[in-house]
């Protein structure tokens, strides 16, 4: 390759970055002034993570869903956290019920916890926690699976 190519190539590299910092700088000052840096909930979701982690790394990876579940309500008891498991809700259709539904834990009348146990959120574990929020009309939800790799955890906002 000549001198002349390389440079070309740098420089097209360099521009592409700073591109992309400029867009992510808009966004950020964006987000910011539109009172993007407000977090829902901080306090108690920073608790409710911290939990899960403690919860991880005592039992670690390979329990059924339902033992993860009462290890976290054994903490939040601990805690004086207060919660409702497998908190039914209504599914309606034109006024009738046509089904009903179990929300693994409902944190203060705040946040939905949704556990899962496996290697990765799907499509539908994200469905699922929409479902949820719109159903109880609350702001947030956190989606949270024990993976043999750790636990991962999504924020999962109401914006309907």
């Amino acid at each position: 390759m000549d001198a002349g190519r390389k440079n070309r190539d740098e420089f097209s590299y360099e521009l592409r970055i700073c591109t992309y910092l400029q867009i992510f700088l808009f966004i950020l000052i964006y987000f910011y002034m539109k009172g993007g840096d407000k977090l829902i909930y901080p306090e108690l979701s920073y608790k409710i993570v911290g939990i899960l982690f403690d919860v991880y790394n005592s039992l670690g990876y390979g329990y059924k869903e339902t033992y993860y579940q009462k290890a976290v309500e054994v903490t939040f008891k601990k805690n004086g956290i207060i919660y409702i498991a497998q908190a039914p809700y209504k599914v309606r259709y034109m006024g009738e019920i046509i089904g009903r539904n179990y929300i693994d834990l409902i944190i203060e009348n705040k946040i939905v916890l949704e556990l899962k146990q496996g290697k990765r959120f799907t499509k539908n574990n994200f469905e699922q926690v929409i479902r949820y929020l719109k159903a109880t009309n609350m702001k947030l939800a956190i989606l949270a699976s024990f993976t043999k790799n750790g636990l991962i955890y999504s924020r999962v906002l109401n914006i309907y």
